[in-house]
């Protein structure tokens, strides 16, 4: 799994965007009723307190979703399964 903050989530540089389909964040988000996107950037903001992300957006819903990564807590059934 990508662990920059730059580009968190996949980038033009990097279109399959692997992290997203990621079996353990499919699952793990599925599990959490959050999208993978929310899971993959709440594991990251979960790995260091001074950690700050820098996802790039496309448009208003996904800053709205980005934003709201924040809210899932992951156990750590869904930090061990994603590391």
């Amino acid at each position: 799994m990508q662990r920059s903050p730059f580009f968190p989530l996949g980038s033009a540089f990097h279109p399959d965007k692997p992290v997203l389909t990621a079996p353990a964040v499919v699952a793990t988000a599925n599990r959490l009723g959050a999208t993978t996107a929310q899971v993959a950037l709440a594991w990251l903001l979960q790995r260091s307190p001074n950690l700050l992300l820098i996802p790039g957006t496309s448009s208003l819903s996904h800053l709205r979703e980005n934003l709201a990564a924040a809210e899932p807590e992951l156990d750590a059934r869904a930090i061990d399964a994603i590391a």
